[in-house]
């Protein structure tokens, strides 16, 4: 059994001030609801300059004056486009690229592939919906689910090596309906790295639902191994897994898109999986799982490909129903780095800002800045979960004992979250790290949050810095557990009792400092010291 100190701080009171950040003198000035998202968006990209790392421009896609039109002659004896526009699409590229049109109306559909130099442009009023039969994603293609590499159903609109493609439009891509029995589909036996041999050469990794094989449904867009992709406008319903999920792909633009899907299991709006160069604007999201999500390949196959997520901007943004608003993880094997997200407003998703991952996705979560964002009704703004469930990872889900490190350990440091408010919350922060390799370099500054509890836990951590906050609570628990180097930097709590009550637990808790006023209190390994 660990150490176990309960210890009292006394605090001062001050009245809340929920627009700035206490003491620092840096006014917090985030956006407003009606200032991001879909309906904000302007016709032109703004220049990105204001990345803390070096970024490529951006350019968006530019296609030839050739245009073709979907009309309703185009539509097969079975009620279908598929053979026509994909024909469009075919006959269109080869001409050197140009733009298929697709009207207003309601068209069915199954896989449409896009091919390079062609946009697709969706008329206002227009709705194309995806069918839910097997037979309409046939043959399989090369994919990715859940970052594992498969041949399998692929997308409602799908693309592979082509260069220069659009999407774009005021039309909606529509999932079938929701009681389609595909919805019912188990997603494989298990989770998916058990289910597919890692050794397997991926052409036989077939997932095509037929003869009793596994069918993993598709999802709404995604493009594969593409450069200079552009997604403009476009809203996306009733999906029937991720909606827009570029993979291994590289200059992408994502702006002005609406996703509603906050029915459907694993609804992921936006996911980019193992991309460089991409810039996400004015979107507005409303999932059935996580929002904004950063990811780069599971286990084993997600070490065998090592491609990263790496140079990704998120401005202007709004997200609303999901479980997190932005979430690195939990594919993290080839490593997720320079991710800045600023400007954005998260209403009523169930977390804030998540990392997640597990003891055997691998990789490293790194130099990621997200400053300027409003969180209003979440349940909790910041949270670390390394662990996972017992459900879905066995024993890896167990905390202790420390576990060897191996290439399949994933690590997570050098995180800044700046300037921003928290409205209201449920929880402030939690942190379920592992042992092996604690979370670490995470700076959170000039914030202000009004919240019932404040820190859940802070498992396995080392080096964690609150600076210049306001943290207005209804309860003054905070639990610090086997974690080092954690420091209250001016950070005023209004809380009841005008007390602190923090629970030291564990073995290897040192070096957690509040400073406040030109005095310091320091505990190390649950010994008060002045």
């Amino acid at each position: 059994m660990g150490r176990y100190l309960k210890s009292l701080f006394s605090i001062i009171v001050m009245l809340p001030v929920f627009a700035s950040a206490a003491d620092s003198g840096n006014i917090v000035v985030v956006p407003e609801k009606e200032n991001v998202g879909a309906c904000a968006m302007p016709d032109e990209i703004a220049p990105v300059d204001e990345a803390p790392f070096k970024m490529k421009k951006l350019v968006r896609p530019a296609f030839p004056c050739r245009r073709d039109t979907l009309c309703t002659s185009d539509i097969s004896s079975d009620g279908k486009i598929t053979k026509a526009v994909n024909s469009m699409i075919e006959r269109i590229s080869r001409r050197g690229g140009g733009t298929v049109v697709v009207p207003a109306g309601r068209w069915l559909s199954g896989r449409i592939e896009l091919k390079s130099n062609v946009e697709l442009h969706l008329a206002e009023g227009a709705v194309i919906e995806f069918l839910g039969q097997v037979a309409d994603y046939q043959p399989a293609v090369f994919t990715r689910h859940e970052g594992v590499e498969v041949m399998g159903a692929g997308a409602f609109i799908y693309a592979n090596g082509a260069k220069n493609i659009a999407l774009t439009g005021k039309g909606v891509i529509m999932g079938p309906p929701m009681d389609v029995p595909m919805r019912k589909f188990p997603n494989g036996n298990s989770v998916v790295e058990k289910d597919i041999d890692y050794r397997m050469p991926v052409s036989e990794r077939l997932c095509d639902g037929l003869n009793g094989r596994t069918f993993y449904r598709p999802k709404s867009f995604s493009p594969i191994n593409c450069k200079n992709v552009l997604v403009e406008g476009v809203t996306f319903e009733r999906s029937l897994l991720w909606n827009v999920n570029p993979v291994y792909c590289e200059n992408v633009i994502i702006r002005g898109i609406t996703v509603n899907s906050t029915d459907v299991p694993s609804g992921d709006g936006i996911d980019i999986s193992s991309c460089r160069n991409v810039l996400i604007e004015y979107s507005t999201l409303n999932c059935g799982d996580d929002c904004f999500t950063l990811k780069a390949g599971r286990c084993e196959d997600g070490l065998r490909v090592n491609r990263p997520t790496e140079n990704v901007l998120i401005r202007y943004c709004l997200a609303k129903d999901g479980h997190g608003g932005i979430t690195c993880g939990s594919e993290t094997a080839g490593g997720i780095r320079r991710v800045y997200l600023h400007d954005c407003v998260f209403y009523g998703t169930r977390t804030g800002f998540r990392f997640k991952t597990r003891r055997n996705r691998g990789g490293t979560v790194e130099d990621i800045t997200y400053e300027n964002v409003r969180l209003v009704n979440v349940r909790e703004a910041f949270t670390w979960d390394l662990l996972g469930s017992k459900m879905y990872m066995g024993e890896l889900a167990r905390r202790n004992p420390p576990l060897d490190i191996t290439p399949l350990t994933p690590t997570v440091k050098d995180i800044t979250i700046r300037n921003f408010i928290v409205e209201s919350a449920d929880r402030m922060m939690t942190i379920n790290g592992i042992p092996e390799i604690p979370c670490s370099g995470v700076l959170i500054e000039n914030g202000s949050v009004r919240t019932n509890r404040i820190i859940k836990t802070l498992n396995d951590a080392d080096g964690i810095m609150l600076r210049n906050m306001e943290i207005q609570a209804t309860d003054n628990t905070l639990v610090i557990d086997n974690s080092r180097n954690v420091t209250f930097d001016n950070v005023t709590f209004y809380i009841p009792g005008n007390a602190l009550n923090i629970d030291f637990r564990g073995n290897n808790v040192s070096d957690i400092i509040i400073r406040s006023g030109g005095k310091e209190r320091q505990c190390h390994n649950g010994i008060n010291l002045l």
